[in-house]
């Protein structure tokens, strides 16, 4: 039984599924197709229904909820792991909705964090993630919102930190930051979507019986990444929530769901049966 699967190059999405499409753990009947892309790519394709299962970004959950559901396995979650605010020359908080903000990706969590803290910031521009600090870099009139293994390296550049987005939404809800998790199809019948989900969490297992081994598989995908850089990026995106959400985690995800709610009243998203 062959399945589309899509999930993104960075180090935690490798770790999480080496295991799982690579055959290092007994997978049955399953096999899987996978689409390598970035989050912002993947959240368009989950809005099409393209893959049958596929990383997204819980920022475009509300949008794609009637299709799909969150399964257990392969989030990332956490405190401590939200998007940065950055700037070329030094900038207060309060300047902030002056600048034009480039984000990765209109539909992603990063977004909606962003808007929590800034509401009245209007000048945005939406781009690649891999592509937000050349553009703070050439223009001090720009900011970025920056995520994934930019969040280490961004002071190599001389960038500077603004704000730690996460910040406000845990001092709001005192709960971990759901940033990105795994979709399956709703019309997978339910058995087989539970399977899958079971794989998925051997897979991060087997990952972990290695680990701080890494594997070729991770280090071909990392985009020239230092080996130190790749384990930063696991040991923050990948943890107890990425094996089983758990209450907090599904507390998480509602409450993010409640506050898109909040903000977009015109299409409300019903939170029931949204999980596994």
């Amino acid at each position: 039984m062959n399945f589309t699967l899509g999930f993104s190059p960075c180090p935690n999405d490798t770790f999480i599924f080496d295991g799982l499409v690579n055959k290092k753990i007994d997978t049955g009947d399953f096999t899987f197709t996978v689409q390598l892309e970035d989050v912002e790519t993947l959240n368009e394709m989950a809005k099409k229904e393209v893959l049958d299962f596929t990383k997204i970004s819980y920022g475009v959950l509300p949008l794609v909820a009637k299709n799909y559901k969150v399964l257990n396995s392969g989030s990332a979650l956490g405190k401590g792991v939200g998007p940065l605010l950055i700037s070329k020359n030094p900038v207060s908080f309060e300047e902030v909705p002056n600048y034009t903000i480039v984000i990765p990706g209109e539909n992603t969590t990063a977004h909606l964090l962003f808007s929590l803290a800034f509401p009245n910031a209007q000048n945005k521009v939406f781009k690649r993630y891999d592509e937000i600090e050349k553009s703070v870099l050439d223009s001090q009139d720009i900011l970025g919102v920056i995520i994934h293994e930019n969040r280490f390296t961004y002071m190599n550049k001389g960038l500077h930190k603004i704000v730690d987005l996460g910040n406000y939404w845990e001092e709001k809800t005192s709960l971990p930051i759901p940033l990105g998790g795994i979709v399956g199809k709703r019309s997978i019948d339910e058995k087989v979507l539970k399977q899958v989900d079971v794989l998925i969490k051997k897979s991060i297992e087997y990952s972990y019986s290695n680990y701080p081994l890494i594997s070729d598989y991770i280090k071909c995908h990392s985009q020239e990444m230092e080996e130190e850089v790749m384990k930063k990026h696991i040991d923050l995106y990948v943890n107890n929530y990425s094996l089983d959400l758990g209450k907090d985690g599904k507390n998480a995800i509602e409450k993010f769901i409640e506050i898109y709610n909040e903000n977009n009243k015109r299409q409300k998203v019903v939170t029931e049966n949204i999980f596994l």
